[in-house]
């Protein structure tokens, strides 16, 4: 398994996590909370949590290929989300 995180600085994120996980949640399996969401897609798995200064981001996929993919995926769908913001800053580590 591959896993990168990244911690994106925001006073938002509890807002982004909710609607990120409220659009996805009608064709994946989404579990969230005010401040945490897990995302399953078919090969990865998303796991978000919102501090008061940022959101942090995880995202565990089957293998690297999967995992850059997905990564581009859910940032893409957070700046969407965060459009008064973007680009989010993601500085994603190992």
């Amino acid at each position: 398994m591959a896993l990168e995180t990244a911690r994106v600085p925001t006073a938002n994120g509890a807002r982004y996590l909710q609607q990120l996980c409220k659009h996805w949640s009608h064709k994946l399996d989404v579990q969230f909370s005010e401040n945490e969401g897990i995302v399953r897609f078919p090969a990865a798995v998303a796991t978000m949590t919102a501090a008061p200064d940022a959101l942090t981001v995880s995202v565990e996929a089957q293998d690297d290929e999967t995992l850059q993919r997905m990564k581009g995926v859910v940032a893409s769908h957070l700046d969407r989300f965060a459009f008064r913001e973007a680009p989010l800053p993601f500085e994603w580590k190992a």
